[in-house]
């Protein structure tokens, strides 16, 4: 994948934007966004390009922002009561939050991956094609092939390929959060969001979480909030440091974490506070 380092200001203050530019061009466009619960304001002027076919990290101390402006990118904000939000996100050319968005086909779009496992009290295969149900899809070659080719996006296939019929609340956490991966791409997402996917699970689980990232990349754009610096290094093109719901740093991620250009995303960095 071609990619190019990008330096240029945006308009939220205090925000330096360095960041790796796919050649792909941008996912996710987020514009002077704001967000309030009530009369209390969780996100300030958030202006980010979130690359296609790339890994963006949201960082920060807990309470900063980051799952907030995760579940704004595919509107799970709205079940809350009292809730505005100012500015814009597009997909594309697509505003999320226009006039006469169909917010179910929006979330088909965004494949989301929560803290916790969340498998369906159902077999792995009635987990995996979910999605193509609710769709009315029925056809068995379909979701024969759908169940298949995402359950071996997922690095799942060989661990599940002979029980396929069996509970999948008899897995590992770690094969459930591969599971709940193979769900979230079974109709295809351009987006996968993945908030913290990896804070439930065991050392050797995580890194085949983080594996599994690095294979998926190329095929979706993947935006994952974490609290673990060292995984946000690892796995993640780009990273936006959040803090007290504001983006303060957003940039190719070698750049944040050897030579970040502002002493607050630093000091957050090197645990002098978070």
């Amino acid at each position: 994948m071609s990619t190019e380092t990008i330096d240029r200001p945006v308009t939220a203050e205090n925000t330096c934007y360095h960041i790796k530019e796919s050649n792909q061009g941008t996912s996710l466009d987020i514009k002077d966004f704001n967000l309030w619960y009530g009369n209390a304001q969780a996100l300030f002027d958030i202006n980010m390009s979130i690359q296609k076919g790339m890994v963006t990290a949201l960082i920060g101390p807990s309470g900063c922002g980051k799952s907030t402006l995760l579940r704004s990118i595919n509107r799970m904000n709205d079940l809350i009561d009292d809730l505005r939000i100012d500015g814009q996100i597009k997909v594309g050319d697509y505003g999320i939050y226009g006039p006469g968005v169909d917010v179910i086909a929006l979330r088909k779009r965004m494949g989301m991956v929560f803290q916790k496992p969340n498998p369906f009290a159902m077999s792995i295969y009635e987990n995996v094609i979910y999605p193509l149900r609710v769709d009315g899809i029925s056809k068995k070659s379909i979701l024969d092939e759908t169940a298949e080719r995402s359950l071996r996006a997922a690095a799942l296939w060989d661990e599940v390929k002979d029980r396929l019929d069996e509970s999948a609340l008899g897995m590992s956490g770690g094969q459930q959060q591969r599971l709940c991966i193979a769900r979230g791409i079974a109709s295809d997402p351009e987006v996968l969001l993945m908030d913290e996917p990896c804070s439930a699970l065991d050392p050797i689980a995580t890194a085949k979480i983080e594996d599994l990232i690095h294979q998926l990349r190329e095929q979706y754009t993947i935006v994952i909030v974490t609290h673990n610096m060292q995984q946000a290094a690892r796995v993640s093109d780009n990273v936006g440091f959040m803090y007290l719901g504001k983006l303060i740093e957003y940039g190719e991620t070698g750049v944040i974490f050897v030579n970040p250009k502002l002493q607050q995303t630093s000091d957050y960095i090197t645990g002098r506070f978070g």
